[in-house]
């Protein structure tokens, strides 16, 4: 399977938000509460033109880079999500380009993010990255730690150009959609716990969690945006990234 053409990116849109629709149907929650992230790493900018002539307005990229390549030029309504790990020296390009970073997982991080953000006088959307699934290979708060972390930044000096806005996972790495629920409950057991806190979580109200494979369990578990690559844009090229 190649890079996907329009109409046949058109076809699978189509199919992924008839599925999104029937999880939330299923949830007993209106189709609006789960946005759809178009994860665009590694696809050229021609496959984003062709998403945005379909409607899309969320892209999520990985590598802070490629973001600045493809996002740097902003257009009314398109928001930018980072939604891998990003190096220390890398976040100011991140801020640059980003409306939303869902991979936050130190207080370092959003010392240097709120700092980067008063000196731009920009307000930055952040997650923070919830190792849920307890996989080694996955990046993210220490399910023990998420918690204690999240107390800490009650007491932290304000961050008055930083919206905490929820909590991001990935789901476990097994092939089976219903491995991973326990994890998305997990996860939103805690974002509820925090949104009710109010003061700096008055906003923490996303879930960003679930992804082709698992979409309709993280939606019966709450979430709130979806990260889709390869099903919407087709195979990536991988060595054409392997510059980034």
């Amino acid at each position: 399977m190649a890079e996907f053409s329009l109409d046949e990116m058109r076809t699978a849109h189509e199919k992924l938000e008839a599925r999104m629709a029937n999880a939330c149907a299923q949830s007993n929650r209106p189709s609006e509460d789960v946005k759809l992230v178009w994860v665009s790493k590694f696809h050229p900018m021609s496959a984003v033109e062709n998403a945005l002539a379909l409607g899309a307005t969320d892209f999520g990229e990985n590598r802070v880079q490629e973001a600045v390549e493809k996002f740097s030029v902003k257009r009314p309504g398109i928001r930018c999500h980072i939604i891998g790990p990003v190096q220390s020296n890398k976040l100011k390009k991140a801020a640059f380009v980003a409306d939303c970073i869902h991979s936050i997982a130190s207080m370092e991080a959003v010392e240097k993010l709120e700092k980067i953000c008063a000196e731009a006088d920009k307000t930055l959307d952040i997650l923070f990255q919830v190792n849920a699934g307890e996989e080694a290979t996955k990046s993210g708060l220490d399910i023990r730690e998420a918690e204690p972390f999240l107390l800490s930044l009650e007491n932290h000096v304000p961050c008055p150009h930083l919206r905490f806005r929820g909590l991001m996972t990935i789901g476990k790495n097994t092939g089976v959609a219903e491995d991973s629920r326990e994890c998305f409950a997990f996860l939103r057991h805690l974002q509820q716990k925090f949104l009710a806190h109010g003061g700096v979580f008055a906003s923490f109200d996303q879930l960003s969690m679930g992804m082709t494979g698992d979409l309709e369990v993280a939606i019966e578990e709450g979430a709130t945006m979806i990260r889709v690559g390869t099903a919407l844009f087709g195979m990536r090229d991988y060595g054409a990234a392997s510059s980034h």
